[in-house]
């Protein structure tokens, strides 16, 4: 006779990570949002030997260079907490992070590149519920 496992432990599966799951899902829906906003993803998770750049778009004038927060909020729960603000927890040291990431990126400037006339630094903080339903999604535009 097997165990039926609770939703608690499927999220805690062997080789499954609920933090990593968590993030892509807010990414997933973060380019959503930028597409409906007219920008094409050009890049997820560009890794480089110093880190990682969440996510690169560009609309035919703007290249935006994306840091996306994603948090989980309780579905009973009606506000969402400054504690749970995806945003509220950038820090200088990441800010600066991403700007030298991006430099990095650029001085590569992968084949195919297209000319952008403007770069932009964007923040996009995700909230979703338990089910993994959007409840809020904060985009902030030249952030730093």
């Amino acid at each position: 006779m097997r165990a039926e496992t609770g939703p608690a432990e499927k999220d805690h599966a062997p080789g499954r990570d609920p933090r990593r799951e968590l993030g892509r899902l807010g990414e997933t829906l973060a380019a959503a949002h930028l597409q409906r906003l007219g920008f094409e993803v050009l890049a997820r998770n560009v890794r480089t030997r110093h880190g990682e750049i969440d996510m690169i778009a560009f609309d035919g004038h703007t290249l935006v260079f994306a840091e996306i927060k994603t948090r989980r909020a309780p579905m009973r729960q009606r506000e969402i907490r400054p504690d749970q603000e995806p945003l509220h927890g950038l820090r200088a040291s990441q800010r600066a992070r991403l700007r030298r990431l991006a430099a990095a990126w650029l001085s590569e400037r992968p084949a195919g590149l297209p000319f952008a006339r403007a770069v932009r630094f964007d923040a996009l903080g995700v909230v979703v519920d338990q089910s993994g339903a959007l409840r809020r999604l904060q985009h902030v535009e030249q952030a730093w």
